[in-house]
């Protein structure tokens, strides 16, 4: 039926429902950006300062190991007559070696854990997070639902008054 043959109430409740409409999903549809946009800024945060704390702990032990790998060298020109203290030094620097090598296993298999927990933990607070939309979007709908029918209610009223009176 075209806009001209209707009466212009229903025009305007009409117009009124539409922009009411436009109203409320525009408002939560920028209430889920900004959600959105601050959940990623805070993972992107989180990974950024662990990465960087695994970065900052691997470069401590490469200098340690660096530093002892130099203390080697000139202990071994300076010993270089001396075979069985030579043997020691690389003994002690084999140790040396292994334990931080092992240091930084354990410091790769650390990060690799906090990364997978801080997967689960976001994952789960994605789901969070996904829920509460839903409930937000079915309240939303909800409330459009009531709008909607007290809107013809009052509408019917109207309708029914004038004709009675």
């Amino acid at each position: 039926m075209p806009m001209l043959f209707l009466p212009a109430d229903t025009s305007k409740m009409i117009q009124s429902k539409k922009k009411r409409l436009d109203f409320l999903t525009k408002n939560y549809m920028e209430g889920s950006q900004q959600k959105l946009e601050q959940l990623w800024n805070n993972q992107y945060s989180q990974r950024q300062k662990l990465t960087e704390q695994y970065s900052q702990q691997v470069s401590s032990a490469r200098q340690q190991w660096e530093t002892e790998a130099q203390r080697a060298e000139d202990q071994e020109e300076q010993l270089n007559n001396l075979m069985r203290q030579q043997q020691k030094i690389f003994q002690q620097l084999k140790v040396a070696h292994k334990q931080k090598l092992k240091t930084v296993k354990e410091l790769y298999k650390q990060y690799i854990k906090n990364i997978e927990e801080m997967d689960r933990s976001h994952e789960t607070f994605l789901q969070g997070a996904q829920q509460e939309l839903k409930k937000d979007m079915a309240s939303l709908q909800k409330k459009i639902l009531a709008d909607m029918k007290q809107q013809e209610m009052a509408g019917v009223r109207e309708s029914l008054q004038s004709m009675l009176f």
